[in-house]
């Protein structure tokens, strides 16, 4: 399973022109739209793709087999589903493989930065002697929140929080 970020209003857009099913039947075989959002498809040597739009990303599980290399018709065809692939992406995120990178590792990051607070925040309630109880409260409450929303994928408000927390503690 994938997730990839998408181009502020292009969902509202992709749903205008058919939604997610149609702009998948420009690029794949076999696509059946499980709603405007979403659809099942394969293509090549993709033998099953899954994609819906959450949340302002899109999140992808898709099935591959290798191609027989021994035969150069096969690899061809691979690399023009791959090529198909990336056109894909390339139109349903709004963005290009790079930023598509890009995008993801600032995904990451603020998922650490929320992870790294909540350590930091444990590590200094058990070194502390002096924390008021109303204090250890809030920073138990945030610690809560934020493993929450890093269970639900929702990592740019998990990193507001962690914010939050070490404000907390500063």
């Amino acid at each position: 399973m994938e997730r990839f970020d998408v181009r502020r209003g292009l969902i509202k857009e992709v749903d205008g022109n058919g939604g997610l099913g149609a702009l998948a039947k420009e690029f794949f075989d076999e696509v059946e739209s499980s709603s405007d959002n979403s659809f099942e498809a394969s293509h090549g040597v993709m033998t099953s793709i899954e994609a819906r739009y959450e949340n302002g990303a899109m999140i992808v599980d898709v099935t591959n087999v290798p191609p027989d290399f021994e035969d150069p018709e096969a690899m061809k065809s691979a690399m023009e589903d791959r090529k198909k692939w990336t056109a894909f992406l390339d139109k349903a995120t709004g963005y290009n493989s790079k930023q598509r990178g890009d995008k993801a590792k600032e995904w990451a990051k603020k998922a650490s930065k929320a992870k790294s607070a909540i350590s930091s925040a444990k590590h200094f309630m058990e070194m502390a002697e002096s924390i008021d109880g109303e204090k250890k409260e809030q920073a138990e409450s945030l610690i809560g929140e934020i493993e929450t929303l890093l269970e639900a994928n929702d990592n740019t408000k998990a990193a507001g929080r962690a914010e939050k927390l070490n404000k907390l503690f500063n």
